[in-house]
């Protein structure tokens, strides 16, 4: 497959505008390097990107191409963007399927059965699902952002496929968009393709039976161009049948129907640890004796990464780790209908469990909360081997294999002997019930031993596979190790998959040089380019290479805080991984490399980041966005003039103690130098009155610390700009709560942090308002005194920013944070009566940073006496100035539409929010007060005292 020069891209573009083709038609560069990798070792920049709003649009652009001046233009499907060999990746154009085709399209209750687009997310469809009791299989780890055309090309697998089979086992059906319109398996085929449909079957039907020889007879059976379960023995013919795992090589999907099952009333979940991988991965055959829907295992050396990121914390205290010891996991499922019969098999589980040779703590979990979050340990243990010292790190490249459980311990232990012969490290995780062990071993990419051997190991363990009677390619599907597969089938049997992809593929334009071609162009393991794997110790854009394209930043569940840009855009150059990949490919260039991003496509796609620092928290390996976008401007505003409004931002930053100071005089007139600063600013919305000072008694001088003795009881609290300058409520709410629990509370005069001159890249006017800062957050340290500060975002600024910028500052505590710890060592506070109940949205920048501060409000009302709950929310879309800024108020109305305004117009009962600017967007956008946690309890408490 030949590919086009870049005018016949662009031709391709215009033609396909001309034609009606309705979604969006890119060449942006950053928007291409996004599209460059998925979760893989490896990078292929394409060289245009489209994305459909339905099936029209699919007809459209594949007839668009049909034209003999596009020929030699490949086209590959893209989904989630989860593959771990490379699956979606290829030059030419790519289709982004789940940016628009992710709609649930019919649902059949009684048959159990659904149709949909294949861009759904697998989470987004069960979800849809759930009301009417019912689901679709398999669970894959990437549930969250794995689409479902994604599944089916690869023909996923996950927990619980001993029960529930391959996603090609709940599959019924689907359509295909041709040149000539739309094929579907479920409805009469249109007369212009027989001859595409005979030409398949007769050679899928000549070499069925050099398929069936060359398949081994698994649970997780081979799939894609599957000749066996196409060519019917009753002399059908089920062409779909063929797509499921060909991994787009044969066509565009455009409409899928899938096999649904019943939610099973009753589960349980068995968490088991072991003194070694041996004895728990010897624990699953005796097992399976008690029928369970899954049995998972996690080594000790994820258990030891898991550990060291804090994910075991969330397991009961017994089956933690103590005191360096090492424990092997054992996660077994069982799912069913009649609770009865399911405790007596978890009960025979326990006792033959207690029986098994190095077992300790058993937990049983009943809970479904609780099993989420278990299961939840296991997918984070995946993501985290990423976070590896060093530059080697765990590579997915011979993960999947499948034999035969009874062969599983001699097949490890030759694989094993593999990785200790290259001298290589590993982690091992999987679904060791059907005989699937996830083997990741450490290797540095960028070095050319390495890569060596990366082949050296795959081709040893491709042949292990052979010996021990599995597949190489058992839950990930092929990607570029599709190189194994002519070998593999066997020649009679590929000649047959070569004569079905000309019937559907005659000009070799689908997903080129994957699995089958006519020509000798498959990819292969070592030649197909690599992505720089490491970049330079100690840089500032290092993150963007240590991002591993685990992509769980593509979640699509509004409710969960990273990413808000990419929620409310669903175009992955919004996401952390999107970002990482442009600053990636803009390093690289920089340092000497080829493919490289234009700046202007960089500063567009930096510029719709809210700077919430989900990323930096969430994300497995901490990809800082926020702090590698601030390196980024450094550089490029060191040549190049700053936007004006970005300039008067900065300068407004720089004199908010005078505007502070000032603050008195400035309100009368504020209506107008509000006016003039929102021209000056491009802005919208800002603050519509000044804050009046505080009484002198709650104040003190940040110079004055440490120079008196402070009274009893006080607490140093400390204020951002924003929050001293036009939020009264807030602080006479603070001033109010932590008087009435019994506090003495000082503000100290503010003190700009120098969040703004952070974001912009100004670094030496960072530094001048940072240091001072710091300064005074030692003197009062130096006092005694807690101190706390108001606004999340100011707080995790002091506890993520300033270290990494060489500011480290002493304790700086949320209010929640101050209060639990002061009710665990004693304190006691006045009830504020019963029956009283809240609802508290929480900052998302907290709450990534800080996952237990929803809780931990509840737990102070609680001690009062008042019921408080804490939904799950997003990002509210303010984040600061960006809320306020002309050119993003689509995306900030979005997101609060997305998460935050069912909350703020539900219910009458206090409505509370922890940040500033959720507090001004609720107000903004709802038109409904939402008050600071502090300011309830100050009122109740005020109330039950009169």
């Amino acid at each position: 497959m030949q590919i086009k020069a870049p005018e016949a891209i662009h031709r391709l573009a215009d033609a396909l505008a001309a034609e009606g083709f309705g979604g969006e038609i890119e060449t942006n560069s950053a928007l291409r390097a996004a599209m460059s990798t998925d979760n893989s070792v490896y990078q292929i920049f394409p060289d245009l990107i489209v994305s459909p709003r339905g099936a029209a649009d699919l007809v459209t652009l594949l007839a668009v191409l049909e034209r003999p001046e596009f020929d030699g233009i490949g086209l590959t499907a893209r989904g989630g963007g989860t593959g771990t060999n490379g699956q979606s990746l290829n030059r030419g154009v790519i289709v982004d399927m789940r940016r628009h085709m992710n709609r649930l399209i019919a649902v059949d209750v009684a048959g159990q059965w659904a149709e949909v687009e294949p861009g759904i997310v697998l989470d987004d469809l069960n979800e849809q699902l759930r009301p009417h009791g019912l689901f679709f299989a398999p669970e894959t780890s990437t549930s969250t952002r794995c689409t479902v055309g994604g599944m089916v090309s690869t023909d996923a697998s996950g927990k619980g496929s001993r029960v529930y089979g391959k996603t090609s086992d709940n599959i019924a059906g689907m359509e295909i968009a041709r040149p000539e319109g739309l094929l579907a398996s479920f409805e009469p085929a249109p007369a212009w393709a027989a001859p595409m449909l005979e030409a398949a079957e007769a050679s899928a039907r000549a070499g069925r039976d050099a398929f069936i020889a060359n398949t081994p007879r698994l649970n997780r059976r081979f799939t894609g161009y599957d000749l066996e379960r196409a060519c019917r023995e009753n002399g059908d013919f089920e062409w779909w049948r063929l797509f499921l795992g060909a991994e787009g090589t044969l066509g565009l999907m455009s409409r899928i129907r899938v096999k649904l099952r019943r939610i099973e009333a009753e589960k349980r979940l068995i968490v088991a640890g072991f003194s070694s991988f041996r004895e728990a991965l010897a624990s699953a055959t005796p097992l399976l004796a008690d029928g369970p829907t899954a049995i998972e295992v996690m080594d000790e050396w994820v258990q030891k990464i898991a550990g060291e990121a804090g994910i075991l914390s969330r397991l009961p205290p017994a089956l933690r780790p103590e005191g360096g010891a090492r424990v092997a996991y054992v996660f077994i499922e069982f799912n069913g209908d009649d609770a009865a019969l399911l405790e007596r098999r978890l009960a025979a589980c326990r006792d033959r469990l207690a029986t098994l040779p190095g077992i300790g703590a058993i937990h049983v979990a009943q809970d479904l909360a609780e099993i989420r979050e278990l299961w939840a340990i296991r997918s984070a243990g995946v993501g985290l081997l990423g976070k590896v010292d060093g530059r080697a790190r765990p590579v997915a490249f011979v993960e999947d294999c499948v034999v035969p459980p009874e062969n599983l311990p001699a097949f490890l232990d030759e694989f094993l002997a593999v990785l200790t012969a290259h001298g290589l490290g590993f982690g091992i995780y999987g679904h060791v019930d059907v005989g699937c062990l996830h083997i990741r071993p450490a290797l540095d990419i960028d070095a050319e031993a390495d890569r060596a051997k990366l082949v050296s190991v795959s081709d040893a363990v491709y042949g292990l596979t052979r010996k021990y009677g599995g597949i190489f390619w058992g839950e990930h599907g092929k990607g570029v190790r599709g190189a194994y597969l002519a070998d593999w089938i066997g020649p009679d049997a590929y000649r047959a998959l070569q004569g079905v992809k000309a019937a559907f593929d005659p000009r070799g334009r689908f997903n080129p040089g994957k699995l089958v071609s006519p020509r000798d162009d498959i990819m292969g393991i070592a030649t197909t380019n690599f992505r720089p794997f490491n970049g330079a110790a100690g840089d500032a854009l290092e993150k963007a290479f240590r991002c591993n394209g685990n992509a769980q930043c593509l979640s699509y569940a509004a409710a969960t805080p990273m990413c808000p840009s990419f929620k409310a855009s669903a175009d992955v150059r919004h996401s952390p991984k999107g970002r990482a990949d442009a600053l990636r490919a803009w390093k690289a260039e920089r340092d000497g490399g080829t493919a490289g991003v234009d700046e202007a496509d960089l500063l567009g796609t930096l510029d719709t980041c809210l700077g919430c620092k989900a990323c930096a928290s969430t994300c497995p390996v901490q990809v800082d966005i926020p702090q590698m976008r601030t390196a980024f401007y450094a550089d490029y505003y060191a040549r190049n003039a700053r936007p004006f409004a970005d300039r008067i931002t900065l300068l407004a930053e720089r004199l908010s103690p005078l505007q502070v100071m000032l603050a008195p005089l400035a309100r009368p007139v504020w209506p107008l130098l509000r006016a003039l600063s929102q021209w000056l600013m491009d802005a919208v919305d800002l603050p519509d009155a000044i804050a009046q000072p505080l009484p002198a008694s709650a104040r003190i001088a940040a110079a004055d610390l440490g120079r008196a003795p402070l009274p009893d009881n006080a607490v140093l609290v400390w204020q951002d700009w924003f929050t001293a300058l036009f939020d009264e409520a807030v602080q006479r709410d603070a001033l109010s709560g932590l008087t009435a629990l019994g506090y003495r509370p000082l503000f100290v005069e503010m003190l700009p942090a120098g969040k703004a001159a952070l974001n912009f890249g100004d670094l030496a006017g960072f530094r001048r308002l940072a240091t001072p800062l710091a300064d005074a957050l030692k003197r009062g340290a130096a006092t005694g005194a807690p101190m706390i500060g108001l606004d999340p975002a100011f707080v995790m600024m002091l506890r993520q920013d300033y270290p990494k910028a060489g500011q480290p500052v002493p304790e700086v505590l949320l209010p929640q944070e101050f209060l639990v710890r002061d009710l665990k060592n004693g304190r006691t506070w006045p009830k504020a009566g019963n029956g009283v109940s809240a609802r508290l949205l929480s900052h998302c920048t907290e709450a990534t940073a800080q996952p237990k501060a929803g809780a931990m409000w509840a737990e102070v009302f609680a001690a009062l006496g008042v019921t408080l709950s804490t939904p799950a929310t997003g990002c509210c879309g303010m984040a600061g100035l960006f809320g306020h800024q002309k050119r993003h108020q689509t995306v900030s109305l979005r997101l609060f539409d997305l998460s935050w305004k069912k909350h703020a117009d539900a219910g009458a009962e206090p409505l509370l929010a922890t940040g500033f600017s959720c507090r001004c967007q609720t107000e903004r956008l709802a038109d409904r007060e939402a008050r600071h946690p502090l300011g309830l309890i100050g009122s109740l408490l005020t109330i039950t005292e009169k």
